[in-house]
């Protein structure tokens, strides 16, 4: 080969090593390329002293990892039992766990640190799922547990982060002293009480908003009905172990225990006594205020004016429950007054929730908005306007309803005119027009409205009058009633019959569309629209036509909810049956999974 070629043959290897450099140079650019994501949780390798140790009467605590650890949301994840009213200090140092009780431990007591989802590794935040470690101040650590799931009572939805507890049997300690031991549920409401001494129990479950495991009225609460003795057993379980080549090397036989009762249900409620207090006015306008209370009343509040005496120049407007009060202001001399003082009397509870009544000085003040130099004379409506509900397709089952924007002084029923429509012939109807409650504010009637069909309600002029003496301008409402063939209708037989049943028929978002109360022969839905419903009932103890919750002075629990796990599609003009046997599928399994949420919106 002569020189030439030689030199050639170097140009082109020359050309080749600097074009695979230049790949190599751009490519380690580009940052790391491979490599799985890390998504294991990290790995106890040492703890001091050891899970398990017996005797132990140090305060501290150190588990070692296999990596760097750090905690989160301790005080959502870490239970302790015996319940500690001073959390330990929990912290973490590199690879190490440190843990520091601030109380003094007690004398042959088995302690259990049950750390949820708290720990987990320093790159990928991977929890170490479950970990508990337990230890014991005397010769024995209890090895018992209780396990379950604390469900909501009314729609069977799973309760996350409920404390569940024990108390000895014969005790009535909840409300009176923390849990003897303690565990959270978890967000599928699940619940396991470790390392518990053998006996009996009597369990709850705590909405603990004080966080001092003792039970407050007010809070949400379960209790199981006859008292828990927890027990294990052994049963032989086959461990296989493999090769590297997947095939069987050896099969050992090995003795695990199985801890009982591990399926137990409390089902939480509310009870009834609830703390009543004033919270807040708001005077938006300067014809009237508004105050607010924390929950309802039997007893509309008394309001004595200060200063001058606007007794008869006021009309108080309440709402069915008495926790929103409107004073509505009649005379233009006190609507004018931008400060109005006066002594409130209304019913309160005490911190055992007993009602007796306050007296405060209120002092409600107008803080006319900015750049709003107009005054109530020109803001004043020239007309009263209303609004309705007839508007677009007007559902066969709901009943026309008016709205004024102020309370109603006066109806004239001859001034307002009811058609049906025949072929664009108005044909007088009858009415019987009222209040629909007690604000004066809404009216209207219930008509036995025939499908497809066009109605008309005219409206003369001053047919209305409202407290102020505004009057309604001459309005006609126009609405036509949907056609029969846009409806469904169902009928639900439940099996085992219970006369005490009250069937409800429930939309995807898990609300009452129609109730009902069940039926030998069968419950019939009649005129629904179109779309996908669920079913449940509950057992009308009470026979008050709605669900009502526990009591625990009472020993009562709350009344029982059944769900319908299946879906159910119904399409327009078709008429569907559908047999229910209630005691087809546990608690656990009745609720569909697309309604079901834990607490705090998380689904399960």
């Amino acid at each position: 080969m002569n020189k030439n070629k030689w030199h050639k043959v170097f140009r082109i290897i020359a050309l080749i090593v600097i074009a695979w450099t230049v790949r190599s140079c751009a490519n380690r650019g580009q940052g790391p390329q491979g490599g799985p994501k890390d998504i294991t949780p990290p790995t106890v390798v040492k703890e001091t002293p050891e899970n398990g140790a017996l005797n132990y009467k140090s305060k501290q605590i150190e588990v070692e990892f296999d990596e760097l650890v750090l905690t989160e949301k301790v005080m959502d994840n870490v239970v302790i039992s015996p319940p500690q009213l001073k959390l330990p200090d929990i912290k973490t140092r590199g690879k190490k766990l440190l843990v520091v009780f601030n109380e003094d431990l007690k004398d042959s007591t088995t302690y259990t640190i049950q750390f949820g989802d708290a720990i987990v590794d320093n790159n990928e935040k991977n929890p170490l799922k479950g970990y508990t470690f337990a230890f014991s101040t005397g010769d024995v650590i209890d090895s018992l547990e209780i396990s379950g799931y604390v469900l909501d009572a009314e729609n069977l939805n799973p309760l996350l982060g409920t404390f569940v507890g024990i108390h000895p049997a014969g005790d009535s300690l909840f409300t009176k002293q923390p849990f003897l031991r303690a565990a959270k549920t978890d967000s599928a409401g699940g619940f396991t009480i470790k390392n518990i001494r053998k006996g009996s129990y009597a369990l709850y479950a705590l909405s603990d908003n004080s966080r001092d495991y003792i039970y407050q009225q007010g809070e949400g609460m379960a209790f199981a009905d006859s008292l828990i003795t927890p027990s294990v057993h052994n049963e032989w379980k086959n461990d296989t172990l493999w090769t590297d080549t997947m095939s069987i090397d050896t099969i050992k036989h090995i003795l695990n225990p199985i801890y009982a009762p591990k399926d137990v249900v409390l089902f939480h409620f509310k009870g009834n006594k609830v703390h009543r207090q004033f919270t807040k006015y708001e005077r938006k306008e300067q014809h009237y205020f508004r105050m607010y209370f924390t929950s309802p009343s039997d007893s509309t509040p008394i309001i004595k004016p200060l200063k001058h005496d606007w007794t008869a120049a006021m009309m108080l407007q309440t709402n069915p429950t008495n926790d929103t009060i409107t004073c509505w202001l009649t005379d233009s001399l006190v609507i004018g007054m931008d400060s109005l003082e006066f002594l409130l009397t209304y019913q309160k509870t005490d911190s055992v929730y007993n009602l007796y009544n306050q007296t405060d000085t209120m002092q409600v003040v107008y803080r006319k908005p900015r750049n709003n130099k107009q005054t109530s004379t020109e803001t004043q409506p020239t007309h009263l306007k209303l609004t309705h509900n007839a508007t677009g397709t007007f559902e066969i089952y709901d009943d026309l309803k008016i709205y004024a924007p102020s309370p109603i002084s006066r109806i004239v029923d001859s001034m307002m005119h009811f058609y049906v429509m025949k072929d664009t012939v108005p044909v007088p109807l009858t009415m019987e027009f009222k209040a629909h409650d007690s604000s004066n504010m809404t009216f209207g009637f219930s008509y036995n409205w025939t499908p497809g069909t066009d109605y008309r309600l005219d409206i003369d002029s001053a047919a209305w009058t409202d407290i102020y003496g505004i009057q309604t301008k001459a309005t006609t409402l126009k609405w036509k009633t949907r056609p029969l063939e846009d409806y469904a209708n169902m009928t639900i037989k439940i099996t085992p019959f219970d006369s005490l049943a009250v069937l409800q028929l429930l939309s995807p978002k898990d609300e009452v569309v129609k109730q009902s109360p069940a039926l030998p022969e069968g419950t019939k839905f009649e005129n629904i629209r179109p779309g996908d419903y669920y079913i449940r009932l509950f057992i009308d103890t009470n026979q008050d036509q709605q669900w009502t919750s526990g009591d625990y002075e009472l020993k009562r629990q709350p009344e029982k909810v059944i769900y319908s796990p299946k879906k159910m599609t119904l399409r327009a003009n078709w008429d569907f049956e559908e047999e229910w046997n209630t005691e087809e599928y546990p608690v656990l399994e009745q609720k569909p999974k697309e309604l079901q949420q834990a607490k705090g919106g998380r689904k399960r």
